[in-house]
């Protein structure tokens, strides 16, 4: 008897079970959004579907006379510059700090706690802290980011890092080799996929970050547009908007997932944890 955890779906049937959620959600959304029309035709909540076009071309297109820039454009280009910088910066930090915890119990001793009480305060909450020491400015943006997905990624790798089997780094020791040797050929190369698997799920908490500090403090950006037109109930701005946000995310977690592929695909052997 076939049992269905055995059953393991190709590719093809991988895509259409996936599609089958995402269209089963939108055939939802035109029934709501014809049954609300049909009853309010001047209903905002769920605009018909040419209405979040029209919207959002001229959100993708059109000038804004009072900036002189296509909002669309200029509000991606802002969140990108910001979440970039600030995955950056964690991203870097985690790979120091991870190393750092996972191989020396004396820094994981010294550093764990701190890092472990930082991770427990809810980001959000220290974001006013962050506005009134770091200003208005895209320093305390990029902080938040920062501060909400760092220690996270730090505790996951550094867990990894000390997960390496013991035998290995008394195999590299045997053979002459250095603390220093031993975090950059032997900790280092495994750390890699484990820090992109980290980033990969810290995306959604960075992009929940980057549109709360942007809605509070911001003249440009995803976040302070869909918080802006907010209050005029304008549902065909911000479905267009989030779905464009979603987009974005999804490209750059694929591309994460290319890069590991790429260039660890040890990682991704079959079998492999």
């Amino acid at each position: 008897m076939r049992r269905l955890v055995n059953i393991r779906p190709g590719p093809g049937s991988r895509v259409f079970l996936g599609a089958i959620p995402l269209v089963l959600a939108a055939l939802g959304y035109l029934v709501a959004s014809a049954t609300r029309q049909a009853a309010n035709p001047a209903d905002k909540v769920l605009p018909p579907l040419d209405a979040l076009w029209a919207a959002g071309g001229r959100m993708a297109t059109q000038v804004d006379p009072i900036t002189g820039a296509v909002p669309l454009v200029a509000d991606t280009v802002a969140s990108l510059a910001r979440l970039g910088l600030g995955l950056g910066i964690s991203t870097g930090s985690t790979l120091v700090l991870g190393l750092l915890l996972g191989l020396l119990p004396v820094v994981r001793a010294a550093l764990g706690p701190l890092v472990a009480a930082i991770a427990v305060i809810p980001p959000i909450a220290v974001l006013p802290v962050l506005f009134i020491v770091l200003g208005l400015g895209e320093t305390a943006k990029v902080a938040l980011i920062v501060i909400g997905i760092t220690p996270f990624m730090v505790r996951d790798l550094s867990s990894q890092v000390s997960a390496i089997p013991e035998e290995q780094r008394v195999k590299a020791q045997t053979l002459g080799a250095s603390t220093w040797q031993i975090a950059l050929r032997l900790a280092l190369p495994q750390a890699m996929p484990k820090l992109l698997k980290g980033l990969r799920l810290s995306l959604g908490p960075a992009w929940v970050f980057l549109i709360a500090a942007e809605a509070i403090a911001s003249d440009v950006g995803l976040g302070y547009r869909i918080f802006l037109v907010r209050r005029y109930l304008a549902m065909d701005v911000i479905l267009p908007y989030v779905a464009w946000i979603s987009l974005l995310a999804v490209v750059m977690d694929q591309a994460l997932a290319w890069i590991s592929r790429r260039f660890f695909p040890w990682d991704h052997a079959k079998g492999a944890e």
